[in-house]
């Protein structure tokens, strides 16, 4: 019987040509996508349609390049509408860089509590420090400088640059990729960090050099108010006669996204520890996560353990006292970017030792009338209601 693997005089061997996958296709250039005279109809159709249809939002009321930067800074991953009752009260509190640099990081906590992702308020407290100490109080108009600032990344630095100075630099956040991957029905999905480059080269492209704040307003304000995620309007969009998806059929396919692995849940429970008319408060170091913030002490429940087992042994962790514990005082939900918790708060007496933390870096005993004073996470802020 011949040897199926043996190659005979004379046959080519073929495997090569059958098996061979298909080369990916390159992705088409920008220039490609978009002619000159593709982007000039662009440009022109959205600088009108923002003219006459742009939301007054208060940051867009002033070149105070301050005022744009801390609005930046808030909007990152955070809707308008959450944003507005902060941004004034922010700004009511410190209205230029010289009195958020001379804050105290609790005070600025506190007027954040509740936006979330709180690095950002740590970020701009030491970059205006840094502004102060550096630059005399005045806002880096040169990118490289202004890039250098804590959590001043490229978007910030382009949207700053461009809206204050009008400097002809092109945001992309979450707006402009659904936008433009639905322009130009893009395959690149537009939650994967190795496509972003694209989807800038793009946008740099695009940019109106001669209006670049006005531009890259528009495109974030159409994909805020017209091309959104679910149900976009397009047929109130002025670029639907240009966008390739709706000319297609296909606005439902784009952007094209990656999918998520499933968000984990944690069960966590908080000592409500009473001592004297007091609670025991701890605070979060201010490097990591919910960093400065103050909770009740506590931490995750292991598997098979009881909710009073796990506040005796976590607080016991955390502070190095004996507690006696007794009802749950609440049950609740809280949900942060990547993970979710359930807490379940007990009711806890001191019943021995000193404090001796290990992992918060501040504690304080605080009567229940006053917790309030105290910036606090937000699940902990969900459990004050339920206090008596």
């Amino acid at each position: 019987m011949t040897n199926p693997t043996r190659r005979r005089a004379g046959v080519p061997l073929i495997i090569k040509a059958c098996f061979m996958m298909p080369a990916k296709p390159k992705p088409t250039a920008p220039e490609a996508l978009c002619p000159r005279q593709t982007c000039t109809a662009i440009r022109k159709a959205l600088r009108t349609w923002y003219d006459r249809h742009h939301r007054p939002l208060p940051w867009r009321q002033s070149r105070d390049p301050y005022r744009i930067w801390v609005s930046e800074v808030m909007l990152q991953q955070t809707q308008v509408k959450t944003v507005l009752p902060y941004y004034e009260r922010f700004l009511a509190a410190f209205p230029d860089i010289h009195s958020l640099a001379a804050a105290g990081s609790q005070t600025v906590l506190k007027l954040w509590e509740g936006l979330g992702y709180y690095r950002r308020a740590h970020h701009l407290m030491e970059a205006a420090r840094m502004i102060t100490r550096e630059y005399n109080g005045c806002l880096p108009t040169e990118r490289d400088a202004f890039r250098t600032l804590p959590g001043v990344g490229d978007y910030i630095a382009n949207a700053v640059m461009s809206i204050a100075f009008g400097q002809p630099w092109a945001v992309v956040d979450g707006n402009v990729k659904r936008v433009l991957a639905r322009l130009f029905c893009l395959e690149d999905p537009v939650n994967r960090p190795s496509t972003h480059a694209r989807f800038q080269a793009l946008a740099d492209h695009l940019l109106d050099r001669s209006a670049p704040s006005t531009h890259n307003q528009a495109v974030m304000e159409l994909g805020a108010l017209i091309c959104l995620p679910r149900n976009p309007a397009c047929q109130a969009c002025p670029l639907a006669a240009r966008c390739r998806a709706y000319g297609d059929g296909v606005v439902d396919r784009y952007p094209v996204r990656d999918k998520k692995a499933a968000i984990p849940e944690h069960a966590m429970v908080a000592g409500v520890v009473h001592k004297r008319g007091k609670v025991l408060l701890v605070r979060r170091p201010d490097e990591g996560f919910l960093g400065g913030l103050w909770e009740f002490p506590g931490g995750r429940c292991q598997k098979n353990e009881t909710l009073p087992e796990a506040c005796r042994r976590t607080v016991q962790e955390q502070t190095g006292l004996t507690i006696a514990t007794g009802a749950p005082i609440a049950r609740v939900r809280h949900a942060y970017t990547h993970f979710k918790i359930t807490l379940g708060a007990v009711a806890c007496r001191w019943e021995s030792g000193r404090v001796r933390l290990d992992g918060p870096v501040a504690f304080r005993w605080v009567p229940l009338r006053e917790l309030e004073a105290f910036p606090l996470t937000g699940a902990i802020k969900k459990v004050l209601p339920h206090l008596k």
